[in-house]
């Protein structure tokens, strides 16, 4: 019981810093949100789901190598190639959108306002795409796996706290980011919003491709 105790804290305590400190985490929500002016709510609903996504594919995966016996080292050798393909989709979108901002930006269509073509803006699917491909490395071998040698509720409840608190540090750090930033009033930079918004995406997906972070 004491050992099924000290994973529930630490399932809390990975969560959060796991998120915290991989930036990847938030600030693709933070700077799209900004450039292509979303509501807060649009950027709640988004942060979120893509967090869900985001935990979801993990824990499916770690209830699969648990209920089958999966090797540890098998589980961890796939994760790590989802790994390497979400970086790469992160580092493609963060690209492709660096230079149609920069295009954007040379010909100065600063002002036209997003809100006109919601209907057609994909962004927010290609996030969520690649936050199902990005998978959570702390959770499989230091929470599910130790769990599910109390039991299978252990192992829910772990992954369940662990989820929570990852997509709570996310949406948490996204709005308060926001906030703060929609208080600068910036107008003069504003048409190099979308450049900014696609490099500082990149530079996400090369910081977890090359830096590990």
């Amino acid at each position: 019981m004491q050992d099924m105790t000290v994973l529930l804290v630490s399932a809390a305590s990975i969560g959060f810093f796991h998120t915290l400190f991989g930036p990847d985490h938030y600030l693709p929500f933070i700077v799209m949100g900004k450039a292509r002016k979303w509501s807060m709510l649009k950027v709640t609903l988004i942060t979120v789901a893509a967090g869900i996504a985001h935990v979801g594919s993990s824990i499916v995966l770690g209830l699969l190598g648990v209920a089958f016996g999966i090797a540890i080292n098998s589980i961890e050798m796939f994760e790590s190639v989802r790994g390497s393909v979400a970086a790469w989709m992160l580092i493609a979108f963060g690209l492709v959108y660096f230079v149609w901002g920069v295009k954007r930006a040379i010909k100065g269509h600063a002002h036209v306002h997003i809100d006109a073509g919601e209907k057609k803006d994909i962004t927010p699917w290609v996030l969520f795409t690649i936050f199902i491909f990005g998978p959570c490395e702390p959770l499989i071998p230091l929470l599910m796996y130790p769990a599910a040698k109390h039991s299978v509720t252990g192992v829910i409840l772990v992954s369940a706290i662990f989820g929570s608190i990852t997509v709570a540090t996310m949406l948490s750090i996204v709005l308060l980011s926001l906030s703060g930033i929609n208080i600068i009033k910036l107008h003069k930079m504003e048409r190099y919003g979308h450049a900014f918004a696609g490099g500082i995406v990149l530079f996400s997906g090369l910081a977890i491709q090359f830096l590990g972070l």
